[in-house]
Order: C-alpha cells, then sequence, then structure tokens
C-alpha cells in the first residue's frame, strides 16, 4: 500500500510538472503568433564606408581598411544622414563627443589622425577648429596607395545642433562616445530642452557613467547601457517565463545580438511586444554584436523570424531596406 500510494504522488508530480512546462511554453513561444510587418531600419553613423571587420581591435584605424566604395558618403556627415534617410532609413546613429569648448561634435574617433587631416584628441579642440577639417583625408582601400575621399570632406564636421536642426522630425539614435560624465551631462541637457514629442524620437546609448547622467537630465528619453542591459535582462531571465517584466526594462532601449535574442522568454514576437508595452524599444544586432555588426547583406535578413516588428542594425541601409520593403 505504501508503495502503490508513492506511485501516485510520483505521477502526480510528474503530471504537474508537465502541466507547469507546457504553460510556461504557452505563455512564450512565437510559434502560434500571428505578426505580421516588417522590422525597422536603424542606420549605424547614416550611410557610410565599409569595412573588413575581420581582425578589428579597439584600436584599428578603420579607414584605412575600407572597401572599394560603392557611393560617395562619409559617415556622420549630413549627406550620409540624408542618404540614409532617403534610403529607407527609420533611425540613423550618430557618434557625439564633448568639444575644448563645450559643444557636442559629431564624430566617431576620439582623435583626429585616422580619418582627418587634424592631429590630437577631439576633445582638445574647439568646434570651429574641428569644422576646417577634411573628415575624408584618411580613407583607403589598397594600404595608402590612393585616397578616393581626400579633399571631399573639407568642412563636414557636423555638431549636434546642426544634426538637430537639419532633421526636426527624425528619429535619432545618439551615441556618446566617451564613457565621460560631463559629456553624458552635455548630451542630457541639450536634449532635455526640446520638446516631450521631439524627445519621444530620440534615444542614447552609450558607457555607463554617461548614460547615468544623461537619463538624470532627460528622463523621458530612451537610453541604454550595460549597466541598463544587465538590469533589465538578469531579471527578465529570472522572471520572464511567467510574461513579467521587470521595472527595469521600462523606458530603455535594448541591443541585443541575435544569438543571445534565442535565449530571451518569448523570443522574438511576445518579447518585443511585451517591451513594447512598457515603451522599451528592441535593437537586434547581428552575430554576436561585436564591433557594430550588422544585418548587411540578403542572407543576413534571410535569417530574420517572419513578421519581426523590432528595429535591426545596418550599416548598408542603402542594400537591406529595399529587401524590407511590403512584397520583397
Amino acid at each position: 500500500m505504501a508503495q502503490d500510494g508513492s506511485r501516485r504522488r510520483l505521477r502526480r508530480t510528474l503530471v504537474v510538472m508537465v502541466v507547469v512546462t507546457a504553460a510556461i511554453w504557452a505563455n512564450n513561444t512565437s510559434r502560434f503568433t500571428t505578426a505580421e510587418g516588417s522590422p525597422m531600419v536603424l542606420a549605424h553613423r547614416g550611410l557610410g564606408q565599409t569595412f573588413d571587420l575581420r581582425g578589428v581591435g579597439n584600436d584599428t584605424c578603420t579607414a584605412e581598411r575600407i572597401h572599394p566604395p560603392e557611393h560617395p558618403y562619409l559617415e556622420n556627415t549630413l549627406p550620409s544622414m540624408q542618404a540614409a534617410f532617403q534610403a529607407g532609413a527609420d533611425i540613423v546613429e550618430l557618434d557625439v563627443q564633448l568639444t575644448a569648448d563645450g559643444r557636442l561634435a559629431v564624430f566617431h574617433d576620439s582623435t583626429l589622425e585616422c580619418r582627418t587631416d587634424g592631429r590630437g584628441r577631439v576633445a582638445d579642440h574647439t568646434l570651429a577648429e574641428l569644422q576646417t577639417l577634411d573628415v575624408g583625408f584618411g580613407y583607403t582601400t589598397d594600404g595608402g596607395r590612393t585616397f578616393p575621399f581626400r579633399g571631399k570632406g573639407t568642412g563636414l564636421l557636423p555638431s549636434l545642433e546642426q544634426v538637430l536642426e537639419a532633421f526636426p522630425d527624425r528619429q535619432l539614435l545618439l551615441n556618446p562616445k566617451n564613457d565621460d560624465p560631463a559629456e553624458g551631462r552635455a548630451v542630457g541637457d541639450r536634449l532635455r530642452r526640446l520638446p516631450g514629442n521631439r524627445l519621444r524620437s530620440i534615444a542614447v546609448y552609450g558607457g555607463d557613467r554617461a548614460i547615468a547622467e544623461v537619463q538624470r537630465r532627460a528622463p523621458a528619453v530612451r537610453v541604454m547601457s550595460r549597466a541598463i542591459m544587465k538590469r533589465c535582462l538578469g531579471w527578465y531571465v529570472a522572471l520572464g517565463w511567467s510574461g513579467h517584466v521587470p521595472s527595469g526594462c521600462e523606458g530603455v532601449q535594448l541591443h541585443v545580438p541575435e544569438g543571445v535574442g534565442r535565449w530571451l522568454w518569448g523570443w522574438p514576437h511576445r518579447f518585443v511586444d511585451r517591451m513594447d508595452k512598457r515603451n522599451t524599444r528592441v535593437v537586434v544586432v547581428a552575430g554576436a554584436g561585436g564591433f557594430s555588426e550588422g544585418f548587411d547583406t540578403a542572407d543576413d535578413i534571410a535569417r530574420l523570424p517572419r513578421g519581426f516588428s523590432g528595429v535591426i542594425w545596418t550599416n548598408r541601409v542603402d542594400r537591406v531596406a529595399p529587401l524590407l520593403q511590403p512584397g520583397d
């Protein structure tokens, strides 16, 4: 009799486990969702020259290893941003840095030697000085034998103010390049002067210290940093099986490598929908997310889940956006 009772308890335990497992699966699978639509497209640095990612490190001068140019645009310039939007970008990403005179310049590298005819740190020059430089000076496809953009980038380095004026109703993603609280304060102070509807179209990501200052000064802006990602996704991995979205995931932006997404409860459609309901935007980057890998080819786009409605990161909006048009 005691043995029969143990068997019944074991069967009941197994049944409960199966039911609970099935309920968790049903609450998180996207298999039966009817998500339709296409992703938003985020153009990294606008429409710029691409480069070979193999062997790239933090100190690599990527302008010295660009692919043969297929278009005339240079990253982080107003023409490149305009071209990206015209090609179909929903959002343009740009890099900002604090200058010696307290302005915000739009430029990627912390030093000038790689891309320009200038020398030294961006932070040691005034905006006026930076805007005299040739931002196409250092680009080469053949190890320095020829420089296809030399002389064509003079005066093209914009300020954040000029970008905001040029694209008053477009969505932007700002990246303070240096994890410097002063830079974060400068970005936050500028953004908080914008009207509320404009703030909702701008997001900021970067280092923990800079982004903490942006969030403190402009709390209406979506922000992303490593600390925010850990705070949000750490709790979500623990509790998301229930459909619960932790408070740390509200009103922010998440940059999720595609290889990581599959481990998140409800990925992709239910996860994106849960975050969207919390005013949080999900941006998917290609591969492991290293060195700004993007969805840059037709093969990359083919890996996206059908009906994916988040945001995809690309370095080639001119190639990718047409592939996402309805009917394609």
